[in-house]
């Protein structure tokens, strides 16, 4: 039988199979699940701090599934404990993945935090640029026993980049240094892809240099600001290919795509939700 007749044969039959209730869950298995995608709570912070229920909603309304956080003044649960914060993610058909926190201060109390409601990551947002390259050296130190309170209570740690760990000094490149003097076992790290663009660097020499590394990415477009340097928008509307980009992510191990913005020219915070959402949707990886 040739393998258009018999190819021919099979879909007639699925077809027939989906004029039937009890095939339809195993056709609809059958089609492919678009990929869930998050957004860092820093792009909605100012909206949030006024009215939070309403912004929750509209970030479910808008597609998110994954919510990441971060520590600011109403701490990583936005003045709830923990378990009332899951369940109102819940209720909303949302789950926080991952936060963003301050890993100087009572982390393993935040750890075993967000182990109880099923989080998955903890991650240290910045560092910020430093006089040499043995500063990153012990960064990774630190980054390593973080990973093991994390491991400990059953989650992960990773590191949060922004441009300046990208950037070469005398000693080599800190990004490098960090990701090879770091324990696998122990330590991923979230690319911002925005920043990684911004540094001139390319996100896909990186996936595929540290395979299985960069677990979670921040998918935040780049345009010129107003003043001649860069600025975040919405996802679509920049610079940056985001098609192929998460695409060799996911080849190399990309688990979660968080959207950030942090500048609004021409919209607003919960406008800008709405538009990535919109946008997000459309792609694929």
């Amino acid at each position: 039988m040739s393998q258009s007749r018999r190819s021919f044969l099979r879909n007639s039959t699925l077809a027939g199979m989906a004029m039937t209730v009890p095939f339809r869950n195993e056709l609809l298995a059958l089609a492919p699940a678009k990929q869930n995608f998050g957004i860092q709570l820093w792009t909605v912070k100012e909206a949030l701090s006024k009215d939070s229920a309403s912004v929750f909603k509209l970030i479910a309304d808008s597609g998110f599934k994954h919510i990441e956080s971060f520590e600011g003044g109403k701490g990583i649960f936005w003045g709830m404990k923990n378990t009332e914060f899951k369940k109102t993610m819940d209720g909303l058909g949302m789950k926080i993945v991952s936060s963003h926190c301050d890993i100087e201060k009572d982390f393993e109390l935040k750890a075993a935090q967000a182990a109880e409601i099923g989080m998955s990551y903890l991650i240290c947002p910045h560092k910020g640029p430093q006089p040499t390259i043995d500063h990153f050296k012990r960064f990774a130190d630190q980054f390593n026993k973080c990973g093991e309170i994390c491991k400990k209570n059953g989650i992960r740690f990773a590191y949060h980049n922004h441009d300046y760990s990208f950037k070469a000094m005398p000693g080599g490149i800190p990004q490098d240094v960090m990701m090879n003097l770091t324990d696998p076992s122990l330590v991923d790290f979230e690319m911002d892809i925005f920043w990684v663009t911004a540094a001139g660097v390319n996100p896909i020499d990186y996936f595929n240099k540290y395979p299985n590394r960069f677990r979670l990415c921040h998918v935040k477009d780049l345009t010129k600001s107003a003043q001649g340097g860069v600025e975040s928008c919405v996802v679509g509307k920049g610079t940056i290919d985001f098609k192929n980009i998460l695409h060799a992510g996911a080849a190399k191990g990309l688990k979660y795509f968080i959207v950030e913005q942090e500048a609004y020219t021409g919209t607003s915070e919960l406008g800008c939700t709405k538009d990535n959402g919109a946008a997000m949707s459309k792609l694929s990886w």
